[in-house]
């Protein structure tokens, strides 16, 4: 399954949202408060801030989980699990053809 992203808003957007989120801009009492606020000004929704706010965190060591490049590595490695498992089904199968084919071939007198 293939999970479509958008990446309707600029880096520098994103950044400058995190950025205000994180600083609790604007006086916000709480980190949800400011996420809201800021949701709203850039158009995109509270959660997808929140989103952005917590990889941010993980990335500068604030939190726990995969940075953004952890994530990224882990991603490539599947996909090259997912192809190497691929070309192995395809030489298996293959092998079984051959194989049944020289038997079929040895057994004609």
């Amino acid at each position: 399954m293939t999970k479509k992203t958008s990446n309707r808003f600029l880096p520098e957007v994103r950044q400058r949202a995190v950025r205000l989120v994180l600083d609790q801009g604007g006086g916000h009492g709480s980190q949800w408060a400011a996420i809201g606020s800021t949701a709203g000004k850039i158009g995109c929704t509270v959660e997808t801030l929140r989103k952005w706010a917590r990889q941010a965190e993980r990335d500068g060591g604030q939190r726990a989980g995969p940075t953004t490049e952890e994530r990224e590595r882990i991603k490539a490695l599947e996909r090259e699990v997912r192809e190497l498992r691929q070309a192995n089904e395809i030489l298996r199968k293959a092998s079984a053809y051959s194989a049944t084919a020289e038997l079929d071939r040895r057994q004609k007198p």
